[in-house]
């Protein structure tokens, strides 16, 4: 396992009280590590908690939280200080939230789509990082380590939901530049995008009353995670049961090539382009990706 997961360290995760952050939080909780659980829906923070007792040598707590609100997180921070002087050794942001616009209008004249998508998906993050970067790189003796949960919309960029996949590609470049100040500056912090494929979570709960052949468990997105991070990698791309890692890395080399050699932008969903990216996409081997 990653050295971070270990007895007695500390993990805050964000989105805890369902899907791929509850399964984060378990996985913390076998480990033996003190859990701080944050989440908007307090009733299901309350059932997440019982079901991730404290025991006389692991504290669970948790608190209810609006990621997109400073002041939840200046609370949350002052509140961790106290009881955890020593820092934070895993930082999982993981919150998000997919809005649609108004009934009466589309994306791109409803602003309060994009701006609700972004207080959640993206500043919801940045905000965590400014609460809790501090006490996460305050000691630079022991492996630590932050993880924030991406997704594939936010890299192959699929037509319908132009503010949740913006949103998520803000949160790919920011881990980026997570990643590269604290290689220079805290190098026992690693830092890891998480990108799920397709997965049953609340969000896919809404369209399937239940768990499609296709798609991955929340903990199997952990499980994987975990792996991925004992290796040391930065972009945890993660496969499903119908989308093979190898398919995922021709999809993201094809959309990069629209810019790279001049083409339409989303020739992978354009009608008139869809037969020829379906053809580029399965020719694209070896040098090719």
């Amino acid at each position: 396992m990653h050295p971070v997961f270990h007895p007695g360290a500390v993990a805050l995760i964000t989105g805890a009280a369902s899907g791929i952050g509850l399964a984060a939080a378990k996985l913390c909780h076998r480990a033996g590590m003190n859990l701080i659980l944050a989440d908007v829906d307090e009733q299901a923070l309350a059932a997440a908690t019982a079901d991730l007792p404290s025991t006389p040598h692991l504290k669970i707590s948790s608190v209810r939280i609006d990621v997109s609100n400073l002041a939840d997180w200046q609370r949350l921070q002052e509140e961790v200080a106290s009881t955890y002087p020593g820092g934070v050794d895993f930082l999982m942001l993981n919150a998000g939230a997919s809005h649609r616009p108004a009934a009466d209008k589309t994306p791109w004249t409803d602003p309060d789509y994009f701006q609700k998508t972004f207080a959640v998906n993206t500043f919801g993050y940045t905000n965590g990082i400014a609460a809790f970067l501090d006490a996460v790189t305050k000691n630079k003796d022991h492996p630590r380590a932050i993880v924030l949960t991406g997704s594939k919309q936010g890299i192959t960029n699929p037509p319908g939901n132009p503010a949740y996949n913006a949103s998520k590609s803000a949160v790919k470049t920011i881990a980026e530049h997570l990643s590269f100040t604290l290689h220079e500056s805290h190098p026992n912090v690693s830092v890891h995008l998480l990108v799920p494929g397709f997965t049953y979570t609340g969000l896919v709960a809404r369209y399937f009353p239940s768990k499609p052949d296709g798609a991955w468990t929340p903990e199997q997105v952990i499980d994987y995670m975990e792996g991925k991070m004992a290796q040391g990698a930065f972009y945890i791309l993660c496969p499903d049961n119908e989308v093979t890692e190898e398919l995922d890395q021709r999809r993201i080399a094809w959309g990069y090539g629209d810019m790279i050699h001049g083409r339409p932008a989303l020739t992978r969903w354009r009608s008139d382009w869809k037969e020829k990216a379906a053809k580029g996409i399965e020719a694209l081997e070896g040098d090719g990706l």
